[in-house]
């Protein structure tokens, strides 16, 4: 599968050249971007005569690519290229767009001509895709070319297919039918502009083999999660005995280097915060065995690092938490290991005698760490050498980790630079985890558009930073503020996967990689919590990075990485109460949960972006509006959103205010506050909503102000 979705990938890929001209010599220079996941010295470039001109050529996909040199190490911008942008992380990248074969000519809807260079279609996953009972199709065709497309199956009626999503290059459409799973289908697509007519493929149709056919199975348990993000050394010191000698006062200035103590033990005392505040899956940074604060260089792998508490009580830990309903999914490490890692060490002992030598990719002995280590390392740090997980040693090695952490009860894994890693690898990978358990959650570290991960048989999903930035660039103050950017943003990173792959994205703000959201909206609590909104109410399992919910704000690394300040956990917090009402609403609607999304409106000029979520005939409306001012709109819903009897009777119920809002035949009329949103559920689920309240009361105290007390330092264990 792999191969063929490369094969076909390879008919659009473009010849690209990179020039650098330098005022001084340099030792070794590359391009990193988008393109390449940002992996710095994997695309060399090459030194001409004069020893300060440096040229590559790269093929890559066509479309809008983000890129830097890497200058021994240095990364810089492109001098010569005065298209610049800033990433929302607060780097600054070039850019170019590389233009698709076939668009020398511009592109015109009933003009008759049909750029067939643009069409494209693979028969596998996400362009051929079986979910919900029906098997999915998608087109890719240039955007602003065509009138209408169809899919024909079997010879039968042609089936008039939608526009998924548009990013002013290439434009998806979308079409279904009901299938069994239990008969071939022979299909082909129908482009039409003016009187043209394109059948495409040309010749012979693309066939889906019953037999063949592999479906894409995620778990369902992730749709209905919501995780918070623990970086372990700066969430709670809970056991001063295992303090590092040079441990920080906990309020301290967080340093690339230093430790301030935090512990499984601190995660433990304060789990009754993390019930009230109704999380129900923790994403832990690395919690094995590491010389560093941050614990990505990994020592031991079967081994909780001592600064944290030890393997019982993890195990202790992952029990007490699965029996208050929050799964742990753990960060694994199997790109690169630490150098005092046991095979990496016998290296250094034996050097060319070792039988480690093939564990790793080295060039040359002695081996050499600094200043420029003599084998691979990520990003060219030493102090990460790089596994040959091509080894079949290695990688059996490194498949029996999970295999022993998913034994106590772990529920998944967040895999670090999964980019970076050979897919052969993660298709074992997969093969391994979900024989343990079908349901353990499989999401990979990549910041762009890494579809050939997402086909079944790798990754359930990824890190959501694509749904970060389109949110930024609605929010945050480096953005453009417009609600059709907002959706554009949004629609195409759906489009570009499957279905029940998108409904368990890792949806982020922010990380321990990024500033914290609080201060990618300049420290504005009102666009804080707009962003908190559409987290909550887009398709995919939001995660909140620890503190966030509390309003902490900082830079980038190690700003974004302060202890937890718990004096901000209090009832006057706004912040936390708009979390708190966000994580119930989530948990409580079915349809936010699990429902697909449908576009509806941006008013650029008012501020105003909305979407639906539909789930078995029941939707969700949504209407965000970024303006400082309060607007009262007329939502007019399409005929094709599904609005059920009860619904129509009923009307629906604001989810974070509970106010009935009434459906007047297919029309909303809302007031939507300054920086905030309205979240229209159906009634029935306000009602639950309600007496999940009642409940969340009956558990955690007698009283509102009982929880409210709770949320105070000196009420927690």
């Amino acid at each position: 599968m792999i191969l063929l979705a490369l094969a076909l990938q390879s008919l659009d890929l473009v010849d690209v050249d990179f020039t650098l001209t330098l005022n001084q010599e340099a030792k070794q220079v590359s391009v990193a971007g988008t393109f390449n996941g940002w992996q710095a010295g994997k695309d060399l470039l090459v030194k001409d005569a004069d020893g300060r001109t440096w040229r590559g050529r790269l093929r890559m996909n066509p479309g809008k690519i983000y890129y830097k040199f890497v200058v021994d190490g240095t990364w810089i911008v492109d001098p010569a290229n005065a298209q610049r942008e800033d990433d929302g992380n607060g780097n600054v990248n070039s850019f170019l767009f590389v233009q698709p074969r076939g668009f020398e000519k511009p592109g015109k809807v009933g003009d008759g001509l049909v750029t067939r260079e643009a069409l494209k279609h693979q028969a596998t996953i996400p362009d051929l895709n079986y979910d919900r009972g029906r098997l999915i199709f998608k087109l890719r065709a240039r955007s602003g070319d065509v009138q209408n497309v169809r899919v024909i199956v079997n010879g039968a009626k042609p089936i008039n297919m939608v526009s998924a999503a548009d990013d002013g290059t290439f434009a998806t459409y979308e079409g279904s039918i009901e299938w069994s799973k239990k008969s071939d289908l022979s299909y082909h697509f129908e482009v039409v502009d003016g009187t043209t007519a394109v059948n495409y493929p040309t010749s012979s149709d693309f066939v889906c083999r019953a037999k063949e056919f592999r479906s894409f199975e995620t778990p369902k348990w992730v749709e209905r999660a919501v995780f918070y993000q623990i970086f372990p050394d700066r969430f709670m010191n809970g056991n001063r005995e295992n303090d590092p000698k040079d441990v920080m006062p906990w309020d301290g200035q967080p340093t690339w280097f230093n430790r301030f103590g935090g512990d499984l033990a601190g995660v433990d005392q304060r789990t009754p915060y993390l019930r009230s505040l109704g999380i129900s899956a923790i994403y832990f940074n690395p919690v094995f065995k590491s010389p560093s604060n941050h614990r990505y260089d990994t020592s031991d792998y079967f081994q909780v690092d001592p600064q944290l508490g030890s393997n019982k009580d993890l195990a202790r830990l992952v029990a007490k938490l699965r029996g208050q309903g929050i799964k742990v999914v753990l960060d694994g490490v199997f790109n690169h290991t630490a150098t005092d890692f046991f095979a990496f060490d016998d290296v250094v002992k034996k050097q060319a005698a070792s039988p480690y030598t093939h564990w790793y990719r080295f060039h040359g002995f002695p081996v050499v760490r600094e200043p420029k280590p003599n084998y691979e390392a990520w990003a060219g740090f030493g102090s990460m050498p790089k596994l040959d997980l091509s080894n079949k040693t290695v990688s059996d090695y490194m498949l029996s980790i999970p295999e022993y952490w998913q034994k106590l009860g772990v529920a998944g894994w967040r895999l670090d630079v999964a980019n970076e890693v050979d897919p052969a690898y993660w298709v074992k990978f997969r093969d391994k985890v979900k024989k343990i358990d079908p349901e353990a959650y499989i999401v990979g570290e990549d910041w762009g558009d890494r579809t050939v991960w997402l086909r079944g048989d790798q990754w359930d999903a990824k890190m959501n930073y694509l749904f970060r930035s389109a949110v930024l660039k609605f929010v945050g103050t480096r953005g453009s503020g417009k609600p059709s950017d907002l959706l554009n943003g949004l629609f195409n990173a759906y489009a570009n996967y499957a279905p029940q792959s998108s409904r368990v994205m890792f949806n982020i703000l922010g990380s321990h990689d990024t500033p914290r959201i609080l201060h990618e909206v300049g420290d504005k609590p009102a666009l804080a919590k707009l962003a908190a909104m559409i987290q909550f109410t887009w398709v995919g399992a939001p995660s909140i990075y620890y503190g966030d919910e509390i309003g902490m704000t900082g830079g980038g690394d190690p700003e974004n990485r302060r202890g937890m300040n718990w004096d901000l956990v209090s009832p006057g917090n706004d912040i936390l109460l708009t979390y708190r009402k966000l994580v119930r609403l989530r948990r409580s609607s079915t349809v936010l949960q699990s429902g697909d999304p449908v576009r509806l409106e941006a008013r650029d000029g008012d501020g105003i972006a909305s979407f639906a979520r539909t789930y078995e005939g029941a939707s969700a409306v949504v209407v965000f509006n970024r303006s400082s001012q309060p607007k009262s709109i007329q939502l007019s819903l399409p005929t094709s959103l599904r609005i059920d009897d009860m619904t129509q009777k009923q009307g629906f119920v604001d989810g974070m205010t509970q106010r009935p809002i009434p459906l007047k035949g297919r029309t909303l009329d809302l007031t939507v506050p300054p920086a905030g949103a309205v979240i229209a559920i159906p009634a029935r689920e306000g009602r639950i909503l309600a007496q999940d309240r009642t409940k969340e009361v009956a558990i955690l105290g007698k009283s509102s102000s009982s929880i409210s007390e709770r949320f105070t330092t000196n009420k927690l264990p």
